[in-house]
């Protein structure tokens, strides 16, 4: 997929040529993410993407919205399949149970999520001209249709194209004004401009190839070079500001127990995996037996205690014996909110829980997971799919309940205010943070096990660490195996766990900065990013007129 295969080859081809060209884009596209970070790749990729879509209009001019959204969608099944793979990891875990249902799951969830860039390019459609507006158009409705992805069905906002102008660090930085929305928007018009440009001076009918036409080439290169050095430069000078160190200073352990997915919810393993994650809590990063002197806060992940330890004055007495004084542990769990005696109509609630507990093994403050996981923690129509056999993977009959919104701060004695997120409710931006007071830090407990040691945890992270950008604060963040970490406000990593370590890490809380402009405005600024690329297009059409 030469710039051969750009001007002429794809012409030439048959329809399920096209098709395998744009899969296979699609599917390179990925190599522009977590934790490759190939993003050169997609000035290939998405001049072929706009390539492929012309060719698509042009053999089907009578509905070409339909052939455009054919197109896109073949390139985002690639794209979103090769990103999404690691999914089915979870239905491995009980194959016995869930192995069957695995190929539905890997194939429908990226066809699915294909549709939003269908939309985004039919969308596009009756602006499409010959020229490089049509860059500017797709970016417009490409960037809308992953906002819309973010939002729509409880929104998965997984590997949105921005996030490959967010490494390295010094790119990252360009997360705190723009957002992630917006800087998919800037990332379709400096991946796809120079590529369009260039094929069309050397397509007959558009710009015939005259030094003219070369020279818009490098003009367009020189543009989109010059974006990408701009960000780049801005990063480095906003990373030669100095972070401060939380004040008063919070000593961290983050606990990495790697406990196999498989053992972690079976009844039998359950004590042991208990006894886990307590010996660590006592251990520092070089496994010597330390107390836990000297820490503030010992940090477990997601479902630790995957039953319901505050039913349980036995796992509440363990607590308190390795809990020094003045400390805190903080840790997932499963956590029961019986009926109460003589209120009939009411059922008991199971959340997903994360709690904080004293040195005496009293919880001080408990936060219930707000964004479930959809077939993962519960089903849609729960008792209608339940009814008919289904489960989902959790297996928690009636699934997880939702605990309230807005999201809290969670305030716990001696500590500063933390923002808690359990698992991928790290992932969508603008809303990792919901009470008016900005926290000292988010505190991101999760269970990535489920996948494996794949890219789907890697990709979890980095986004993670953008979301400490986009707002101004550092991510402490702890997962059962890995990787674990603590992010500083400006998405740089000052402790971390690898994937599959066993082990503890300690590190001190950095501070928080001032809010950046993304954690001011939100996408409110990529709205108006999305309005003035609108009206560019608008005038430009109208001069060519």
């Amino acid at each position: 997929m030469g710039a051969a295969a750009l001007t002429g080859d794809v012409s030439r081809l048959g329809p399920w040529g096209r098709r395998l060209v744009a899969l296979v884009a699609g599917a390179l596209s990925v190599l522009a993410m977590a934790p490759f970070f190939l993003w050169p790749m997609l000035f290939l990729t998405v001049p072929l993407l706009i390539r492929l879509i012309d060719v698509a209009r042009d053999v089907a001019p009578r509905r070409p919205a339909i052939a455009a959204a054919a197109a896109a969608w073949w390139f985002a099944f690639g794209y979103f399949l090769a990103g999404l793979f690691w999914i089915g990891e979870a239905f491995l875990v009980e194959s016995d149970r869930f192995a069957v249902l695995m190929p539905f799951a890997v194939l429908l969830m990226p066809a699915g999520l294909a549709l939003f860039w269908a939309v985004a390019a039919a969308a596009a459609s009756p602006l499409w001209r010959p020229d490089a507006t049509r860059v500017v158009v797709l970016a417009v409705t490409l960037s809308a249709a992953e906002w819309l992805r973010g939002h729509i069905l409880t929104g998965f906002p997984w590997n949105v194209l921005g996030y490959a102008l967010t490494a390295p660090e010094s790119l990252m930085q360009s997360a705190a004004v723009f957002g992630i929305y917006g800087l998919t928007l800037i990332a379709v018009l400096i991946f796809g401009w120079p590529g369009v440009v260039f094929v069309d001076a050397l397509r007959p009918g558009i710009d015939t190839a005259t030094p003219l036409a070369y020279r818009k080439s490098m003009l367009a290169a020189g543009v989109s070079g010059s974006v990408l050095l701009a960000l780049w430069g801005a990063g480095l000078w906003r990373l030669t500001a100095t972070v401060p160190v939380a004040e008063p200073p919070v000593r961290l352990r983050l606990v990495q127990p790697s406990i196999p997915q498989r053992l972690k919810w079976q009844q039998t393993h359950q004590h042991a995996n208990f006894e886990t994650h307590l010996a660590l809590s006592i251990r520092n990063a070089r496994g010597e037996i330390d107390g836990a002197t000297g820490i503030q806060a010992i940090i477990w992940p997601e479902a630790a205690m995957p039953f319901a330890p505050l039913d349980a004055p036995g796992a509440l007495q363990a607590i308190a014996d390795v809990v020094p004084d003045g400390a805190h542990l903080i840790a997932g769990l499963l956590r029961i909110e019986h009926v109460p005696p003589g209120v009939p109509g009411r059922r008991r609630r199971i959340l997903n829980s994360l709690a904080a507990f004293d040195t005496t093994g009293n919880p001080v403050a408990i936060y219930d997971k707000t964004h479930l996981v959809p077939f993962g923690e519960y089903l849609p129509y729960q008792s209608t799919l339940e009814a008919i056999g289904l489960e989902q993977l959790t297996r928690i009959r009636g699934g997880f309940d939702v605990g309230p919104t807005p999201r809290p701060i969670m305030r716990i004695p001696g500590l500063p205010g933390f923002a808690p997120l359990i698992c991928y409710e790290a992932i969508f931006p603008s809303t990792v943070i919901q009470s008016p007071e900005r926290p000292a830090a988010l505190l991101n407990v999760t269970n990535d096990g489920w996948f494996g040691n794949t890219t789907g945890p890697r990709q979890h992270f980095h986004q993670a660490r953008v979301r400490a950008v986009e707002e101004g604060v550092p991510i402490i963040r702890s997962a059962n195996n890995g990787i674990s970490a603590v992010i500083d406000a400006h998405g740089r990593v000052t402790a971390r766990l690898g994937m599959n370590v066993v082990g503890a890490v300690d590190a001190d809380l950095p501070g928080r900065i001032s809010a950046p402009i993304y954690a001011r405005v939100g996408d409110w600024l990529f709205a108006a990013m999305l309005a003035l690329a609108a009206a560019s297009v608008a005038i430009m059409i109208r001069l060519r007129r």
